[in-house]
C-alpha cells in the first residue's frame, strides 16, 4: 500500500481548533476538521473579562487531529511536519511541571488596560513607541502585572508564561519556547535593542526568568514528545517547524510576506495586516505594530494590524434585527437595489466596545440621515456594509500615514467578502485590487511547517498551489459616488467622536 505524506496545520482560535492535513505531494489539502461543534465556551466571570482554559486547546486539538487522520487514513508517521496559528495576544502561565496555575486571559480580555497605561506613563510614550512600537496597552504583559498584583501566590507559582500557541506547541512537545514575533505581540520584544525590553519588565515588575526562551519562527522549534505521540497518534520526534499569531499566519496564508503587500478578514471582527518594509509606529497608536512571520534583524518586517471589532457583528445583527426573514446572500440581493452611498443613509460600525483606531473611544452604533420617506431595510443592509467598509478605509490611512502603499489586498472567499457590495466598495473606496484565495489559517501553518523544516525551499514554493478564485477591481466609473460617500461618513464619524 502507498501513503500519502502530510503537513499538519493547527490554528488555536477562541471559538474552535482547527487541523488540516495538507498534501507534501500536490500542496492541497486533504482534510480539515474543527473541534468543538459548537462554539468554545468564554469564561466571563467579571464584565470585560473573558478567559479560557488551555486544557481545553489541547483537548480540542486532538480531537480535530484524529478527525483529520480518520477522514485521511493517515498514520502519525505520515505527518512530516507541524505549525500552529493561535489567538493573538492571550497570557498562559505554567509552573514547575508544566501546567497552567490559572485559566488564560484571552484576547479580548480588557482588564489590563490601566496596568499598560502606567507603564506607558513610567517609561515615556517616546520610549513605548520607538522601542516597543506600541502602547503597553492591553497586552500579554500587562495582563501579567494585573496577574501579579491581584493573584500574589498564583504569581508566586509561575515558571513560564508563554501566548496560546507556545503552550500547544509545549504540549506537543514538552519544551516551553516561543519566538520574537510571539514577544513581539506580548509587547514584551525592544525593537531597537534586539531583545526583551528590559525597562518593560522593570516598570511592570515582571521577572526576566519568567520569559521563554526564543527559536526562529521558520524552524525545527521542537520535537514531538513519546507522551504527546501516545495521547495523539502523531510519531515520537515529528518536527514542530512553524508558529505564528492567527493574523500574521493569515497574511501567511495568502502568500503575504513583503513590504506594500495587505491581508484582509472580515469575520466577527474585521483585519487589514500590512508588511512594512522599515522599523515604524503610528504616534497616536492607532493601529499596532508587531514583528511579521518573516522579520530578522537583517530584513525589517513588520506587520501592521489594524482591528475593527464588531465588522461581521454589526452585519449579524441587521440580519436578526431588520431582515430576519433573509439569508446572507438575500440581504446582499436587496442591498443591491440600492445605489452607492445609500442615498444619504450612514452607519457608524463601532458597536463591539472601543476601538484602537478611534484612540480607544466607544462611539456606539449610530445610523444617521434616516429618512422614513424614503429609506427602508434594503438602505439599512447596504449602508451597513458601506460603514463598514468605510472604517476599514479609515484605518488604512493611517496605515498610508506610517510609509505603507495599498494597491492590492489578498483576501480569503469567506465571511463578508463573501458579498459583492461588501467587497466592491472595499476596492472603489480604497482604489486597491482584491484579489480572493481559497485557503485558510490551519492550511497555511500548514504550508509555514514546510517551510520551516525544509520540504519547501521558500514561500514561491510553499504557495504554488494557492488558488486564485476572483479578482475584484476599483469601479472606475462609480469612483466619484463612492468617494463622496465616505466623505460624509468620515465627517459623522468625526462630529461623532468630538
Amino acid at each position: 500500500m502507498t501513503y500519502t505524506n502530510y503537513l499538519l496545520g493547527l490554528d488555536v482560535g477562541s471559538s474552535s481548533v482547527k487541523a488540516s492535513l495538507v498534501n507534501i505531494a500536490n500542496g492541497e489539502c486533504a482534510a480539515s476538521a474543527f473541534y468543538p461543534a459548537d462554539e468554545a465556551p468564554i469564561k466571563a466571570v467579571k464584565t470585560g473579562w473573558a478567559e479560557q482554559d488551555p486544557e481545553m486547546w489541547w483537548r480540542d486539538a486532538k480531537s480535530a487531529l484524529a478527525e483529520v487522520m480518520r477522514q485521511t487514513g493517515a498514520r502519525g508517521c505520515d505527518i512530516k511536519a507541524i505549525g500552529i496559528s493561535y489567538q493573538m495576544h492571550g497570557l498562559v502561565c505554567v509552573d514547575h511541571d508544566l501546567r497552567p496555575v490559572r485559566d488564560s486571559i484571552i484576547w479580548c480580555d480588557s482588564r489590563a488596560v490601566s496596568y499598560g497605561e502606567k507603564a506607558m506613563a513610567k517609561l515615556g510614550e517616546d520610549f513605548c513607541l520607538s522601542h516597543l512600537l506600541n502602547s503597553p496597552g492591553n497586552f500579554t504583559a500587562a495582563k501579567l502585572a494585573w496577574v501579579r498584583e491581584n493573584e500574589p501566590e498564583t504569581y508566586k507559582r509561575i515558571y513560564k508564561v508563554m501566548l496560546p500557541g507556545d503552550y500547544i506547541a509545549m504540549k506537543l512537545s514538552g519544551v516551553p519556547n516561543t519566538t520574537v514575533a510571539g514577544l513581539s505581540e506580548g509587547i514584551f520584544w525592544d525593537f531597537k535593542e534586539r531583545r526583551v525590553s528590559e525597562p518593560l519588565l522593570e516598570a511592570l515588575g515582571i521577572s526576566a526568568d519568567m520569559i521563554c526562551d526564543t527559536v526562529p519562527t521558520f524552524a525545527v522549534q521542537s520535537r514531538v514528545s513519546a507522551q504527546a505521540a501516545n495521547e495523539t497518534g502523531l510519531a515520537e520526534g515529528t518536527p514542530i517547524s512553524y508558529r505564528a499569531g492567527d493574523q500574521p499566519n493569515n497574511a501567511l496564508s495568502l502568500g503575504v510576506f513583503n513590504p506594500g503587500e495587505i491581508a484582509s478578514t472580515a469575520g466577527t471582527s474585521g483585519v487589514v495586516y500590512g508588511v512594512l518594509g522599515k522599523v515604524g509606529y503610528d504616534p497616536k497608536s492607532r493601529v499596532g505594530t508587531f514583528a511579521h512571520v518573516n522579520h530578522t534583524d537583517d530584513a525589517t518586517r513588520l506587520g501592521v494590524l489594524l482591528c475593527i471589532n464588531g465588522t461581521g457583528c454589526l452585519n449579524s445583527w441587521v440580519r436578526r434585527n431588520i431582515a430576519p426573514d433573509l439569508s446572507y446572500p438575500k440581504m446582499n440581493d436587496l442591498a443591491a437595489i440600492v445605489p452607492v452611498g445609500s442615498e444619504g443613509l450612514t452607519v457608524i460600525p463601532f458597536g463591539n466596545g472601543a476601538e484602537r483606531v478611534l484612540e480607544n473611544r466607544e462611539t456606539g452604533c449610530s445610523i444617521h440621515g434616516l429618512n422614513f420617506n424614503k429609506h427602508n431595510r434594503a438602505h439599512i443592509i447596504r449602508a451597513a456594509q458601506e460603514g463598514i467598509v468605510f472604517s476599514f478605509c479609515y484605518g488604512m490611512e493611517v496605515m498610508r500615514g506610517m510609509g505603507m502603499e495599498i494597491s492590492r489586498i489578498h483576501a480569503g472567499r469567506a465571511n463578508m467578502f463573501l458579498s459583492p457590495i461588501f467587497r466592491q466598495t472595499l476596492a472603489s473606496t480604497s482604489g486597491a485590487t482584491i484579489d480572493l484565495y481559497d485557503t485558510d489559517g490551519s492550511i497555511g501553518a500548514a504550508r509555514g511547517a514546510g517551510m520551516g523544516c525544509g520540504i519547501y525551499a521558500d514561500s514561491n514554493e510553499a504557495f504554488a498551489s494557492l488558488k486564485k478564485l476572483d479578482t475584484i477591481y476599483p469601479e472606475a466609473q462609480l469612483a466619484n459616488e463612492y468617494q463622496e460617500a465616505y466623505a460624509r461618513w468620515k465627517n459623522t464619524l468625526e462630529e461623532t467622536i468630538k
